[in-house]
């Protein structure tokens, strides 16, 4: 967190001013990014058209890192995304300008007569009263509401077909599946080059490929969403656990564990019944319905509501790392990323309205300190009060003057974004930075009024009345299981020592070497490190590259010199270290594992 000095009125006006200009470049670059790539699209859906005359396109958008159209009628394989491109090249060559054409819903009918994916657009448009309008340029025509560079021939020149996938029309598991074509554009080669170059660099790092090589999980067809951890992954998976539970007994968290299925009742109080019913699982026991828990909050509010509370005892830090199923579609599903279950590690402190402020205070650092522990840098955005909330003005100003002043206390940097609340209070989000330079939104702060007013959740004052117990929640990891796919890209499957599955691996030279070699294995296992013995009838060069696949941090190589000196040969980081004692390498091992470095 970036500490700044003192800045007088003035300066502080033009740094305003100077911030203010930065955000309206960045929104205008990203305005412009999302014409070009929008245009790109209809380049793609013009060339796939005359190459396959019979496919059928649907929609094309830009998305964040490129843009994609979707077919019917469309059987494609990796390699036509050559010829594809070739004549995209083709056809921009007399791509002047974009020409919009306004017409009614029947011209728009009439005009795509032979495609129902577009018929279907025009009516939902048509009842939602939005003008009906086509684009063209070069021979082709798209339906389409607009956006687009000005210049095509000259600006769209930067830009590369990335891959096929099929893609249910309208997202929806019971609509067709159609063919989509993803890509990307730029302004220039340079930053085409640097985002072909990371997107390879992050195919390297591909958690799911990483995390079937490693041992560390598996996804199956019998559950698709639901991840399988192997012992390899169970041990990373622990370390991340124990270091989680260290760090928040120091902070005087409890922790508890709820079920996983409750009854319809509990889910109508909280609100999830009526508006997150169709991400849940629900089932009906003894002719009552139940819901498997999609979120942890309710059940944290039950053992709090289980005892009357003084404010003697506020703020109650209950923590929960709790088991949770929603509903994904198959077509988003995606490794560790994307998942129908998973684990969160959810924190719920009970507090008093005085108690806010510094409170947050504390949930920043904490989760400052365990991001720093895994060398994962960030920024901080605070979300505001959106157009439809609960809770009052005096309310939400309370709430998000809270926050302001912790964000103050500790000289934090930000982004605000007005409006971009949840509906039942403000928040502080965590948007952590990978080293490919990604960022993902982990942990998170938030203020809640919405649940403490429907559970009537309270607390005796000083003034021995009841009062209104203010809740947060908050998140580090987030989604564990997420979490844990990020690090394995982040490391590239490199973990730290602590962390490391195998931590040592020992390799023997001949037969000679073996008993010597079990005997250090069952030093270092005693002494509580994880080690494995490499005794196979190999070349040592093969056992060390194996080793190094494996990506073990620190690898023994025991030949006959090391057994007579009763020494060994570590190799760490491609560096190799001869005739370090045994005793030596313990205390050094040990004490590297215990402080995490």
């Amino acid at each position: 967190m970036s500490k700044p000095g003192k800045l007088n009125k003035s300066r502080k006006i033009e740094n305003q001013k100077s911030e203010s200009h930065d955000l309206n470049n960045k929104d205008l670059g990203k305005q412009n990014l999302e014409k070009l790539r929008h245009s790109a699209s209809h380049l793609l859906a013009a060339a796939v058209l005359e190459l396959y005359p019979e496919a059928k396109r649907t929609i094309g958008p830009a998305i964040e890192t490129g843009f994609y159209y979707d077919f019917d009628n469309l059987q494609l394989k990796e390699q036509d995304l050559e010829k594809i491109e070739a004549k995209m090249r083709e056809i921009v060559k007399s791509w002047d300008k974009f020409e919009r054409k306004e017409l009614s819903s029947s011209e728009a009918k009439k005009f795509f007569k032979d495609n129902p994916y577009k018929i279907e657009l025009i009516e939902e448009f048509s009842k939602q009263g939005e003008k009906l309008s086509l684009y063209s340029s070069g021979k082709f025509t798209d339906l389409c509401k607009g956006n687009h560079i000005d210049a095509p021939k000259n600006q769209l020149k930067y830009f590369k077909l990335l891959s096929i996938a099929g893609a249910y029309w309208r997202g929806d598991s019971k609509n067709k599946m159609l063919t989509r074509i993803y890509g990307t554009a730029f302004p220039s080669q340079k930053e085409l080059d640097d985002f072909i170059k990371q997107r390879e660099e992050a195919e390297k790092r591909n958690h799911i490929k990483l995390g079937k090589e490693l041992g560390l999980f598996t996804i199956h067809p019998e559950g698709p969403g639901f991840p399988f951890f192997h012992p390899r992954g169970m041990i990373v998976w622990n370390e991340l656990m124990k270091y989680w539970k260290e760090e928040h007994d120091k902070e005087g968290y409890v922790e508890v564990k709820t079920p996983i299925i409750l009854n319809k009742q509990l889910w109508q109080v909280s609100g999830h019944w009526d508006y997150y019913k169709q991400n849940m699982y629900t089932l009906n026991i003894d002719n009552e319905d139940y819901a498997i828990k999609p979120m942890n909050c309710p059940g944290g509010i039950l053992i709090y509501k289980s005892n009357l509370h003084s404010y003697k005892e506020l703020p109650l830090k209950i923590a929960e790392i709790g088991q949770v199923h929603r509903h994904e579609l198959s077509g988003v599903l995606n490794g560790l990323f994307r998942v129908r279950t998973f684990h969160q590690d959810d924190s719920h402190i009970f507090c008093t309205k005085e108690q806010i402020t510094q409170e947050v205070v504390k949930v920043i650092k904490l989760i400052d300190k365990i991001y720093r522990q895994f060398n994962l840098t960030y920024h901080l955005e605070l979300s505001t009060k959106p157009e439809k909330s609960i809770g009052s003005k005096e309310e939400w100003d309370l709430a998000e003057s809270a926050l302001k002043a912790a964000l103050k206390e500790i000289k934090a940097d930000y982004k605000l974004n007005p409006g971009e609340g949840a509906f039942y209070g403000p928040k502080i989000d965590f948007h952590i930075k990978d080293s490919l330079g990604r960022t993902w939104q982990c942990g998170t702060i938030q203020l809640d009024f919405f649940l403490p007013e429907r559970f009537d959740l309270t607390y005796e004052g000083n003034d021995g009345r009841k009062h209104r117990v203010i809740m947060l929640h908050r998140v580090v990891y987030g989604a564990v299981e997420r979490f844990l796919g990020i690090l394995i890209e982040h490391y590239a499957g490199h973990f730290p020592l602590w962390l490391s599955p195998v931590q040592v691996k020992i390799v023997t030279v001949n037969d000679k070497c073996i008993p010597f070699a079990q005997q250090v294995e069952s030093q270092l296992k005693q002494a509580g490190i994880r080690a494995e013995l490499d005794s196979r009838a190999e070349s040592i060069g093969k056992k060390v590259r194996d080793a190094e696949a494996e990506k073990i941090p620190i690898t023994i190589t025991i030949g006959e010199k090391e057994v007579s000196k009763k020494a060994l040969a570590i190799r760490e980081q491609g560096k190799v270290k001869f005739d370090v004692p045994v005793e030596d390498f313990l205390a050094q091992l040990k004490e590297r594992i215990e402080k995490r470095i």
